[in-house]
């Protein structure tokens, strides 16, 4: 009798445990996100985003734009010339409060370098990404969904 009990609570304590790291990756921006072409708006890249001492960046890990460059010719930094393909595009975002901003991302399409912010919408399913030059009104708006 007390084996079945304690399977019955070791069970309870891996699902509630299961259910805590849900809930947690999705309020996060950390994971696997699928990004759009702006003009098709059909899926780019895989980007990897990852966070070390509360500070975000992100990594291509897959090109799905069988018409992009493989290289970043337009790039006007250290990038120039260089992979797309583990690439990292996004740096120094930092959590502040349910958004995340501070930080750059490269668009390797123009070479160009823009300021980001980022924040979470449909808990944590799509991630609604604003790059902009000076001020985010003078910017666009592109929404990246989660991998699973």
């Amino acid at each position: 009798m007390k084996k079945p009990l304690l399977f019955i609570v070791l069970g309870c304590i891996l699902a509630f445990e299961a259910t805590q790291l849900s809930a947690q990756t999705s309020d996060s921006i950390v994971g696997t996100w699928k990004t759009f072409d702006d003009d098709t708006n059909l899926p780019a890249a895989i980007v990897q985003i990852t966070e070390k001492n509360g500070v975000f960046s992100g990594v291509i890990t897959k090109i799905l734009d069988l018409s992009a460059l493989p290289n970043c010719e337009k790039c006007t930094d250290n990038r120039k010339g260089k992979p797309v393909l583990g690439m990292e595009i996004l740096t120094g975002l930092k959590r502040t409060g349910d958004s995340y901003s501070g930080g750059q991302i490269l668009d390797p399409d123009d070479g160009e370098i823009y300021r980001a912010e980022m924040k979470l919408k449909d808990q944590g399913g799509k991630l609604d990404l604003r790059a902009y030059i000076g001020i985010p009104l003078l910017g666009r708006t592109q929404t990246w969904i989660r991998e699973k």
